[in-house]
């Protein structure tokens, strides 16, 4: 009878712990802070908004003509070109080519 009560309050016991671990585990955490990137935001377009002599004026804009359907022409801001890397060094000579 002794050995069945021990049983029992260990089952009893174990069940509790991990009802109770996995309770704790579903918690909110609030130490954790947001992410800065999502608060900062760009600052407009200088092009934003310009008609076609204003946008053809800036240097830094270009005026889109719509090709097909319904899209209005606008300005947007001209592409900022990609530096290409100067350390890329080209394969030596000697090595047979790739099959």
């Amino acid at each position: 009878m002794d050995k069945l009560r021990i049983l029992g309050v260990t089952v009893a016991a174990a069940a509790l712990l991990t009802f109770g671990y996995d309770a704790f585990a579903q918690d909110k955490k609030t130490t954790t802070t947001p992410p800065a990137a999502k608060t900062a935001t760009k600052p407009p377009s200088p092009c934003k908004g310009l008609d076609e002599t204003a946008c053809k004026a800036k240097a830094e804009c270009q005026w889109i003509v719509a090709k097909k359907g319904k899209q209005k022409p606008y300005c947007k801001l001209k592409p900022t070109p990609k530096k290409k890397d100067s350390k890329e060094t080209p394969a030596p000579k000697d090595t047979p080519p790739k099959k």
